[in-house]
């Protein structure tokens, strides 16, 4: 079966003194979800479970550090695949002990096309 693109919404997250990917991350996931609304399966016949759900992750600094799990459960529903690559934008404070960081993400919905 070939894959359908559905769907693609982008979302920004930010963990202000932390310097933490993950949470950063996580917050990106959930601001695209806050924009997307989803209504056509009925339509085509399946269900939001069908779904395929790939996130990219864009972070500051060590992609390699997103908890990949913890960001995959702000999706509730789908077979989720996250990607955390380098990115995003580290903002440093005016006495260079701390920084924000901020992450972008892009959440991809597509479903299996019968054929």
């Amino acid at each position: 079966m070939a894959r359908v693109h559905c769907m693609t919404e982008m979302g920004m997250g930010v963990d202000i003194h932390g310097k933490d990917p993950t949470k950063a991350a996580q917050r990106a996931v959930v601001d695209a979800l806050r924009h997307a609304s989803l209504n056509f399966f009925e339509l085509v016949g399946k269900t939001r479970h069908d779904m395929f759900v790939d996130v990219v992750v864009a972070v500051p600094a060590d992609p390699e550090k997103v908890d990949i799990a913890a960001v995959a459960k702000e999706l509730p529903y789908g077979t989720v695949t996250v990607t955390a690559v380098k990115g995003g934008l580290a903002v440093p404070v005016m006495n260079g002990t701390d920084s924000t960081f901020i992450a972008n993400a892009a959440v991809i919905v597509s479903m299996e096309k019968d054929v």
